[in-house]
């Protein structure tokens, strides 16, 4: 009878094995089932936001835009109390075009965000001067811009269809010009440069239109004495999405400085520059901006 009892026992505990290994519930276990066992999700697990709003994925978002700005520009330059107006358009500065870089870029995280934007022209041109005798001297014009513009800010709207930011600014400006006379006897160079900055402050809003297009509207205003009396900017683009990661953009951009350094005898700089941006928008790391 013992060894029946013993047989039993051992026949019930390969049956138990046998039905855990299969994944059967066992009726006389008694551990209690937890939210995954029963397909719930946990806190973790559940990606909804209350009201509707977006979901907060805390990733990184980084993005890289190279463009092409046909500017145009007009306004007046002067020194020493004494001014001249000029005018080029963008056929005159590209005839004069000897290199030049223009791209900005984006990193988000969350609500938080920094971009910069950077734009390096040179252009240059050479004439030769007649001139009786020996000299022939030439006359040879370089000159340099960099406009350098990092922007920190917060996203203060950011649904499906409609994403607002508000942006502190500050705008780096460089204009370097060289003027060097060359002859057969005598060489000649000059040589001068004019570097400020501006703090600002300016928002930007875009909005889908439909599923591949979206308007997005920004600008900035500052200066405020600290170099310039005023500068500002305004920007219009329109987007079209060919790749998820890629959207085609194109609109118009003003920019307008007016700075005066040393008063009425110092350097005058009144400068608005505007005209057509083409360029592309390439998402690096995360979705959509």
């Amino acid at each position: 009878m013992c060894a029946s009892l013993v047989q039993g026992q051992q026949t019930e505990q390969l049956n138990a094995s046998v039905i855990a290994d299969a994944g059967v519930p066992n009726p006389s276990s008694t551990a209690t089932s937890t939210p995954a066992a029963t397909g719930e999700p946990t806190a973790t697990q559940s990606g909804s936001v209350a009201g509707g709003g977006r979901s907060a994925d805390g990733g990184w978002h980084l993005a890289v835009s190279p463009y092409l700005w046909l500017l145009g520009v007009h306004g007046t330059i002067g020194a020493f109390g004494r001014d001249a107006s000029f005018k080029a358009s963008a056929g005159d500065l590209l005839s004069h075009f000897r290199f030049g870089l223009m791209g900005a870029g984006e990193a988000r995280r969350g609500r938080i965000l920094s971009t910069m934007d950077l734009i390096y022209s040179r252009l240059g041109d050479d004439k030769a001067i007649p001139f009786p005798g020996l000299l022939s001297p030439s006359a040879n014009l370089i000159a340099n811009a960099v406009i350098f513009t990092p922007k920190a800010g917060i996203r203060v709207i950011d649904q499906q269809t409609v994403k607002a930011d508000f942006l502190a600014v500050i705008r780096y400006w460089h204009f370097g010009e060289s003027l060097s006379f060359t002859s057969s006897l005598l060489g000649l160079n000059f040589s001068k440069s004019q570097n400020f900055v501006d703090p600002l402050v300016g928002g930007r809003i875009e909005t889908a239109i439909t599923r591949k297009t979206a308007v997005t509207l920004a600008g900035d205003v500052g200066g405020w004495g600290a170099a310039s009396q005023l500068e500002y900017q305004v920007v219009g683009l329109l987007g079209y999405r060919i790749k998820p990661k890629m959207t085609l953009q194109g609109g118009y951009r003003y920019l307008y400085v007016d700075y005066l350094k040393g008063g009425q005898a110092g350097a005058v700089v009144k400068t608005a520059m505007s005209g057509v941006m083409l360029g592309v928008t390439m998402n690096l790391k995360g979705g959509d901006r």
